[in-house]
């Protein structure tokens, strides 16, 4: 049985266009399809995390933290996010340890 590692990758738009005047429709569905990727896999205890900086000029980012069993499956989980699949974003991958996580209040 592999070992499930952590992973981070950051997505930026290619567009900044989109953080300032808006999304086009065509963008509008993908950044929903994107959401409801990354909603989907945080149910299934995939993801860990994801979200955005709420600057709008070129450094703005979005991360998602997510564990995958090989660096090729965390590959694949990035690459199949359809914002960065259907190329309005681009995505970087990193290998990533979380060492600090607080408990749910709950």
């Amino acid at each position: 049985m592999a070992k499930v590692a952590e992973y981070l990758y950051k997505i930026q738009p290619t567009r900044l266009e989109m953080l300032t005047t808006g999304l086009t429709p065509e963008e509008a569905t993908i950044v929903a399809q994107h959401f409801a990727y990354l909603q989907d896999l945080t149910a299934r205890g995939v993801v860990l995390l994801a979200g955005r900086t709420l600057n709008t000029d070129e450094s703005a980012f979005g991360i998602v933290i997510f564990r995958a069993d090989s660096v090729v499956s965390a590959q694949n989980i990035m690459t199949n996010d359809p914002a960065v699949k259907q190329g309005i974003m681009h995505a970087e991958l990193y290998p990533y340890k979380i060492a600090l996580l607080a408990k749910s209040s709950t």
